[in-house]
Protein backbone atom coordinates (compact mmCIF):
# COMPACT_ATOMS: atom_id res chain seq x y z
CA UNK A 1 0.00 0.00 0.00
CA UNK A 2 1.41 3.92 -0.99
CA UNK A 3 1.68 6.35 1.68
CA UNK A 4 -0.31 7.92 3.43
CA UNK A 5 -0.18 11.61 1.14
CA UNK A 6 -0.80 9.73 -1.87
CA UNK A 7 -3.97 8.28 -0.33
CA UNK A 8 -5.51 11.49 1.13
CA UNK A 9 -6.11 14.45 -0.98
CA UNK A 10 -4.25 18.14 0.01
CA UNK A 11 -6.67 20.18 1.69
CA UNK A 12 -6.95 23.35 2.44
CA UNK A 13 -8.76 25.91 5.48
CA UNK A 14 -11.52 27.82 4.57
CA UNK A 15 -8.91 30.83 5.19
CA UNK A 16 -6.62 29.45 2.78
CA UNK A 17 -9.21 28.59 0.51
CA UNK A 18 -10.84 32.01 0.84
CA UNK A 19 -7.37 33.32 -0.14
CA UNK A 20 -7.35 31.54 -3.16
CA UNK A 21 -10.42 32.32 -4.58
CA UNK A 22 -10.43 36.15 -3.82
CA UNK A 23 -13.39 36.41 -0.98
CA UNK A 24 -13.50 35.87 2.46
CA UNK A 25 -14.04 33.03 4.61
CA UNK A 26 -17.28 34.51 6.35
CA UNK A 27 -18.59 34.22 2.42
CA UNK A 28 -17.65 30.81 2.08
CA UNK A 29 -19.27 29.95 5.39
CA UNK A 30 -22.35 31.89 3.73
CA UNK A 31 -22.12 29.47 0.63
CA UNK A 32 -22.13 26.28 2.79
CA UNK A 33 -24.91 27.29 4.97
CA UNK A 34 -27.28 28.31 2.34
CA UNK A 35 -26.00 26.03 -0.35
CA UNK A 36 -25.91 28.83 -3.12
CA UNK A 37 -22.19 27.77 -4.40
CA UNK A 38 -21.31 23.94 -5.52
CA UNK A 39 -17.80 23.75 -4.20
CA UNK A 40 -17.90 20.51 -2.00
CA UNK A 41 -16.15 20.60 1.21
CA UNK A 42 -15.24 18.30 4.13
CA UNK A 43 -16.61 19.02 7.37
CA UNK A 44 -15.45 16.59 10.87
CA UNK A 45 -17.12 18.15 13.92
CA UNK A 46 -16.48 21.40 13.82
CA UNK A 47 -13.59 21.54 11.54
CA UNK A 48 -14.04 22.52 7.53
CA UNK A 49 -11.64 21.83 5.00
CA UNK A 50 -11.57 21.96 0.98
CA UNK A 51 -10.24 19.52 -1.60
CA UNK A 52 -7.35 21.65 -3.30
CA UNK A 53 -8.91 18.74 -6.50
CA UNK A 54 -12.31 20.48 -5.52
CA UNK A 55 -11.06 24.10 -5.33
CA UNK A 56 -9.46 22.88 -8.82
CA UNK A 57 -12.71 21.96 -10.54
CA UNK A 58 -14.76 25.04 -9.19
CA UNK A 59 -12.67 27.61 -10.37
CA UNK A 60 -12.62 25.49 -13.86
CA UNK A 61 -16.14 24.95 -14.16
CA UNK A 62 -16.07 29.03 -13.26
CA UNK A 63 -14.01 30.23 -15.54
CA UNK A 64 -15.36 32.25 -18.78
CA UNK A 65 -13.83 33.60 -21.92
CA UNK A 66 -14.60 35.88 -23.57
Amino acid sequence: MGRMSEIIPARKTPEETAEILGVSPKTLAVWRCRKTIELPYVKAGRKVWYLERDIADFLERNRREF
